[in-house]
């Protein structure tokens, strides 16, 4: 009597779940990040003391490409934007790749100094998690890979990507995205700061400007007459301020910071401000942007009819970063509430300006997810990082690498 073959399990991120959870090779690489938080603790503690601004991040760049090196990578690249890439060469070469990342820069300027200060696990140094945390958690899931030999079904690429934060405006993932790379990539992982259990998969779009008022200038007692450039950018301010933002959408505007004038005594020839327009949505966006022309320009109008001198004003865009969401039924969100169901988590969803704006915004799946263990104050000198249960984030990033792997395999042209 034949034997009947047991039915193919259902293809579904459960189903890959469940499979990718049994391998040997996947419990051996679990094993793999409890044992060595030693050496992640090392590779981060070398990254955070390497100052790296946006624009000047070759430095750490070359340490990371070190770091690869020493995991076991022998092609790692670095391509024009600074980018540093590894590859791990999946099973179906032809199907889309899976692009896990993490940026490389800071929001510190290279006169700030990186001393660390250490207190049990804890560490205290600028950088310490954003984003210490997320490359020394993409470095433990490459170094899984290559020390238990997993293969993944897919191409999975690693990216150390520079000028993720303020004016860097997203240089890097634009960079990839704008490369022949980019038909490639099936989907992306961002790993950024720490946490295990939230995931950003709105991405918050955002345009900035440098608002400029230029007039006569003048002598604050004989040219008193002179129209002042910061009272007319206060009135700007004021008159933008007096309508209230809306609550849906979501949106945020930022009057970030002024600069102008010489002296006590001196009425200023110019003023310069920088402002931070936010929301989920793009219209919104331009909506407020709109507004902030119309109430520079009105305030600057507003002083030529007081005076017999004239304000004259720039509005100059200074980076944009697109709005995007991932769908709750994208194979991506779908698969991570399977593996954060897998380890009894409940998935902290986030919106938020990350790696992941620029695939979400070209509609590739993205997600960006942190890279475990606690921290806090990121931005400032105070900023401190705890690695304790960064294994489980670690965890929950190879399976969600795993599954999507396989996802991407299957999709893939026969």
């Amino acid at each position: 009597m034949l034997k009947r073959k047991p039915p193919a399990l259902p293809d579904t991120p459960h189903a890959r779940l469940t499979e990718a959870a049994a391998r040997r090779d996947t419990h051996q690489a679990f094993q793999f990040f409890h044992l060595k938080e030693a050496m992640f603790r090392q590779w981060q503690e070398r990254l955070v003391r390497i100052p790296a601004p946006s624009f000047h991040e070759s430095a750490r760049a070359g340490e990371l490409a070190t770091i690869f090196e020493q995991i076991g990578f022998s092609a790692i690249t670095t391509d024009t934007a600074g980018n540093v890439l590894a590859t791990i060469t999946g099973a179906n070469r032809n199907s889309p790749c899976l692009l896990i990342c993490a940026h490389l820069d800071t929001v510190f300027g290279a006169d700030v100094p990186l001393v660390l200060q250490r207190e049990g696990d804890r560490i205290a140094i600028p950088g310490a998690y954003d984003n210490g945390a997320g490359l020394t958690a993409m470095l433990a899931i490459a170094a899984a890979f290559k020390s238990q030999n997993m293969q993944p079904a897919c191409d999975v690429i690693f990216a150390g990507t520079v000028g993720e934060e303020g004016d860097g405006n997203l240089r890097g993932m634009r960079a990839i995205f704008a490369s022949d790379l980019a038909p490639r990539i099936g989907a992306v992982l961002a790993l950024d700061g720490a946490g295990t259990n939230s995931a950003v998969e709105e991405a918050l779009g955002s345009r900035r400007f440098e608002v400029e008022i230029h007039g006569p200038g003048g002598h604050s007692w004989s040219d008193a007459d002179h129209p002042n450039p910061i009272v007319a950018l206060a009135a700007a301010i004021a008159n933008f301020q007096s309508e209230p933002l809306p609550e849906t959408p979501a949106t945020a505007v930022n009057f970030a910071t002024i600069r102008g004038g010489t002296s006590v005594n001196s009425i200023p020839q110019s003023v310069i401000a920088r402002v931070d327009i936010r929301s989920v949505s793009q219209e919104e966006i331009v909506r407020q942007e709109v507004r902030l022309h119309r109430a520079v320009e009105d305030a600057v109008l507003a002083a030529r009819q007081t005076s017999r001198h004239r304000l004259r004003h720039t509005i100059r865009l200074t980076g944009q970063r697109p709005p995007g969401k991932l769908s709750e039924r994208s194979f991506l969100a779908e698969s991570l509430r399977a593996v954060d169901r897998h380890f009894q988590l409940r998935t902290r969803w986030r919106i938020a300006s990350t790696d992941a704006n620029i695939p979400l915004s070209l509609g590739v799946p993205a997600l960006c997810l942190g890279g475990g263990g606690t921290g806090a104050g990121a931005h400032t000198l105070e900023e401190w990082y705890d690695p304790t249960g960064r294994d489980l984030a670690l965890r929950r990033i190879l399976l969600l690498t795993l599954i999507a792997a396989e996802h991407l395999a299957a999709e893939a042209p026969e």
